[in-house]
């Protein structure tokens, strides 16, 4: 099976990571619970692991890396425990479900949400419309680095220094860009960065974090044990136990140190591209054929990232899918869960065919993917 699926997951895991999850085989006690030494043990892989989060993001230090079950989770942490009845928000036209869901269910408490057009590859067009957006009651711009679906990235870094200007918060989704894109909060200045384990990083399902680089600490959505202060019943005040209640996934975040540690090496920037030489084999094999519909352009940097969401034409997205399926290859059709993104190109109907590669995806592959489309165009 030829794996082209990678903004979902990627996989395969390097074989660092897959050897680190193996964690519990040999300490498997609960972290900070316990002056044991397997206790101990399980506490500084921990907190190896926020080291090497911090250092990859240049987090304002390692307490301000906090685990979560995955980057839907560390987005919920901040809408829900920032926002207030009465605070506007201001999201994108590429957002995922992850963001638009949990921003509609707080309009129950008086949240409301403005949603900015995005210009394509003209930065200056998208930060003025974010700007017009902006009302008496906004109190954060919560956005998509890059997305899922087309790979087009916003210029987040300007809109932070907008958010800052107008003196409000900035958070950030970087589901897809995490690992791909080089992330330094120490220059960029997001006061919240959302993270998934699994894809960029490498690391297991079932791992994320959200980093906190803002004087403003969300409220925790849950409350609990966190192996310190345990004469009150208060939740801690400091991060990370703040925001980490219970017992973590040390196994998940041993993996997801490996993860880090393979990304680090690798270099995000050389990841990038090697994959964007694969995304553009794909696009220049593509769009001479008449029965491909492509929406935007070719991915290259600055404007986009190394994925390709594409349609034969007269055929759903999910229909294509299972054919290329049959042939070997795994993709992703649908929506992506992201309706307004394909709200904006008008394919909310039909969805649209996603390959993205990862750092393990060879021409090869993409040659692969390229003759089993053009079979199945052909066949239409």
């Amino acid at each position: 099976m030829i794996y082209l699926d990678n903004a979902a997951t990627t996989f395969p895991k390097p074989l660092t990571v897959r050897n680190a999850s193996a964690f519990m085989l040999h300490h498997g006690a609960n972290p900070g619970r316990s002056g044991h030494e397997p206790s101990m043990r399980a506490s500084e892989e921990i907190f190896h692991a926020r080291e090497a989060a911090a250092e990859l993001f240049h987090a304002p230090s390692p307490v301000s890396v906090i685990f979560t079950l995955n980057c839907t989770s560390a987005i919920n942490m901040v809408m829900k425990g920032i926002l207030k009845s009465g605070d506007h928000v201001i999201v994108s036209e590429l957002e995922h479900n992850a963001v638009m869901r949990p921003l509609n269910a707080l309009k129950d408490k008086g949240i409301t949400y403005s949603v900015a057009k995005v210009y394509p590859e003209d930065n200056d067009s998208t930060v003025n419309a974010f700007r017009r957006a902006i009302n008496a009651n906004t109190r954060m711009i919560f956005c998509t680095q890059a997305s899922n679906v087309w790979g087009i990235r916003l210029p987040v870094e300007r809109l932070c220094a907008l958010a800052h200007e107008y003196g409000l918060l900035m958070a950030v989704d970087a589901a897809q860009s995490a690992g791909i894109v080089p992330i330094d909060l120490s220059d960029s200045k997001f006061d919240f960065l959302c993270i998934p384990g699994h894809k960029g990083l490498y690391g297991p399902m079932g791992t994320g974090m959200l980093i906190v680089s803002s004087d403003t600490v969300p409220k925790p959505l849950i409350e609990g044990g966190t192996g310190s202060n345990s004469q009150s019943f208060e939740q801690p005040e400091d991060l990370p136990d703040r925001l980490e209640s219970g017992t973590p996934n040390v196994s998940g975040i041993a993996g997801l140190r490996a993860g880090i540690g393979f990304v680090s090496k690798r270099k995000p920037q050389m990841i990038a591209k090697h994959e964007y030489q694969l995304m553009q084999r794909l696009y220049s094999g593509l769009k001479d054929n008449k029965k491909i519909r492509l929406y935007f352009s070719e991915p290259k940097e600055p404007y986009y990232l190394p994925l390709l969401s594409f349609n034969i034409k007269d055929m759903d997205s999910e229909t294509a899918a299972r054919e290329l399926n049959r042939s070997g290859i795994a993709v992703r059709a649908g929506l992506q869960c992201s309706p307004m993104a394909h709200r904006m190109a008008g394919t909310e109907e039909i969805g649209a065919v996603r390959a993205s590669p990862s750092v393990f995806s060879t021409p090869s592959d993409i040659d692969r993917l390229l003759s089993a489309v053009n079979r199945i165009s052909r066949a239409k």
